[in-house]
Parts: C-alpha cells; structure tokens; sequence
C-alpha cells in the first residue's frame, strides 16, 4: 500500500506502482470504441500510462492534453491515458478537444488494472477511483519511470517522465491551455481553475 493526498488530507492506494526496473504487468483496458488495449499490442514500443481519477476533472484533463501536445516529440512511444471514467467520456472529451495523438482507455471491463499497477484508491472521497500516476515502460516492457503524484489534485512530474524517454526541459512546451470551456471551470472541490490548472 502506498499513500498519496488530496487537498493535503492523507489517502492510501492498493499496492505499489511498479520498481524501476520490474516487468511490466499486462493488462486489459477498454478503447474509446469499446475495443480491447492490451499492453502487448505495443510490442517493441515504449509506452507511457498517465492514470487519473476522471477526466471530467481539470488537471485530469490538463495532462491529456499535455501528453498529447508533447507526443509528436518521441519516437517508437504510445501515450495510454487511463482513468476509470466510460470509455463515452472519453470520446466526448477527446472529440471536444481534438485529441488525436494519445490512446483514452478506461477500467471498465477490467478493474484488475488498478491492483496490478496499485493504483486503486482505497479510502477517501475519491474511493475506488484511480490516483494520479505516471509510469514508463520501455521497448522490452520494462518499467524505466514511475511516479505516483503525492497530491492528486496536482499535475504529474511531467519533465522527469519525459527525461525517462529521452528529452530535455528544452524540448517541451511550458503551457497547454483548454480548447473548451468545459474544463476551464471551478473543480469539484470548489477552488478557482480558469486555465485549467487547478482541481482534481
């Protein structure tokens, strides 16, 4: 069990993410299309899992646009966003966004997902979702990269994941902004988020 925090309030997940160094875990996801995703459709890609609690929340969406503004600059590299949201929000916030470069992928079918990678919230208000994560495997299925945020309503340490597929700090884009008004709005917990930069 490991333990990150929301709105600095402790909460715990089911597991550990996995070491530097370990093998991948396969899993099965379900597409935008209802269609399977399995980590061995990615074979001799680097794949990078952003995990989320939902995409209907701002930093949530702020780093799906993020990963897909940024994947144009890794070769050989796959970007599955993971949340345990319905594979249709995923399409309505991805057409609403234009989001074409990053797989949307949800739990439905499988919640075995957030046990294998133990990213499964167990307690707290955002029980049973997923926490926010970032983990990085590479051509052999290797993990070279994790991170669980230590705040859920905070963005992922992007540059550290992106260092893990090769780039500088040079290389990437500091500001990604909302393509709709959507996801410009207050977040659930009722704190300002007008660029997109604030919630959950």
């Amino acid at each position: 069990m490991a333990q990150t925090a929301l709105k600095g309030n402790p909460v715990n997940t089911s597991g550990d993410l996995p070491a530097v160094g370990a093998e991948a875990v396969d899993f099965s996801l379900t597409g935008r299309d209802l269609s399977d995703i399995n980590l061995n459709d990615y074979a001799g890609k680097k794949v990078v899992l952003n995990i989320f609690p939902s995409i209907d929340t701002p930093v949530c969406a702020l780093s799906v646009r993020k990963f897909n503004a940024e994947f144009t600059k890794f070769d050989n590299t796959a970007v599955i966003c993971v949340s345990r949201d319905l594979p249709f929000a995923h399409e309505r916030f991805c057409g609403a966004e234009g989001i074409e470069n990053v797989v949307s992928a949800s739990v439905l079918k499988d919640l075995s997902f957030g046990e294998k990678y133990g990213v499964t919230l167990v307690d707290g208000p955002l029980e049973g979702l997923l926490a926010r994560a970032v983990v990085v495997i590479d051509e052999n299925k290797k993990v070279i990269h994790s991170q669980l945020a230590p705040e859920i309503s905070e963005e992922p340490d992007y540059e550290s994941a992106f260092a893990a597929l090769g780039a500088s700090g040079d290389d990437l884009d500091v500001c990604v902004t909302s393509a709709t008004a959507e996801h410009s709005r207050a977040d659930d917990f009722g704190e300002p988020c007008d660029d997109g930069r604030g919630g959950s």
